[in-house]
């Protein structure tokens, strides 16, 4: 295993799995210039061939209650320092969204603020049945980040996310579950390990498939339909062309299981 030196954030590395834990329990891992900053880096070294699934998750009772309030308020200028952690925030985001790797965000507490938008980027969403979600930017005056004005109508409709956003209604896992926001809810004591389940079966298929999907998934609701068909059909033949397509198809014939790059 790796293990890499951050202060916010812890970065473990197993083989072809990443796990990145938010790393502030004593301030309910607020996000503060620190730590989007060291989140953007992890996200970056996630984001190259041989890691085929990371795993974000929190520290302690909380998943991320958003933004450092304290930190802005403390700042010379909060404007100016907020955009900075935005700004970091959304270079991981994005990372993390074009990376061929899987993210699995493992919910394991309160998801609020920019912890309930970066929660639901991930590409399969598992939370604890005590975690709950909730914008709360309006509540102080503030405005929705980290991508959960892209995210959310996509997931929810634009009715749903406008609810959420002007009214911070505060959902419970399994009513995130029932509005499609999360995949899977666990027990609270079996998150990490079913997190590592879902992680390690990612991390068995192949990473290329994975990143097709990805890209797909992101381009579908800006293309028209033959666009985003011949979009399909060219990433179809490049994965048959490809080593891990030819493995997959060669070992379905011969009814063996595929060993992917």
């Amino acid at each position: 295993m790796t293990e890499s030196s951050y202060d916010a954030i812890t970065f473990e590395q197993s083989g072809a799995i990443v796990r990145i834990t938010l790393n502030r329990p004593d301030a309910a891992n607020g996000m503060n210039d620190n730590m989007t900053r060291e989140l953007a880096d992890a996200a970056r070294r996630c984001d190259r061939a041989g890691i085929k699934a990371v795993v974000l998750t929190g520290a302690g009772r909380f998943f991320c209650a958003g933004g450092d309030l304290k930190a802005f308020a403390t700042a010379p200028s909060r404007g100016r320092f907020i955009k900075g952690v935005a700004d970091d925030l959304h270079r991981a985001i994005s990372t993390f969204a074009r990376m061929d790797a899987a993210l699995i965000t493992a919910v394991n507490g309160t998801a609020a603020g920019a912890g309930f938008s970066i929660a639901v980027t991930g590409d399969l969403v598992l939370a604890a049945e005590s975690a709950s979600f909730t914008m709360a930017y309006t509540k102080v005056g503030l405005s929705p980040d980290g991508s959960a004005s892209y995210y959310l109508p996509r997931l929810v409709g634009v009715r749903r996310a406008q609810e959420l956003m002007l009214t911070n209604r505060t959902l419970s896992a399994a009513q995130a579950q029932d509005w499609g926001l999360v995949t899977e809810v666990v027990a609270d004591a079996d998150l990490a390990d079913r997190a590592t389940a879902v992680a390690e079966q990612m991390a068995s298929g192949s990473a290329g498939s994975t990143g097709v999907v990805k890209t797909l998934l992101l381009s579908s609701l800006k293309n028209s339909l033959e666009e985003q068909m011949e979009a399909e059909g060219r990433f179809i033949a490049a994965r048959a062309d490809s080593a891990d397509g030819q493995e997959g198809v060669d070992a379905f014939l011969a009814k063996r299981r595929a060993e992917f790059a």
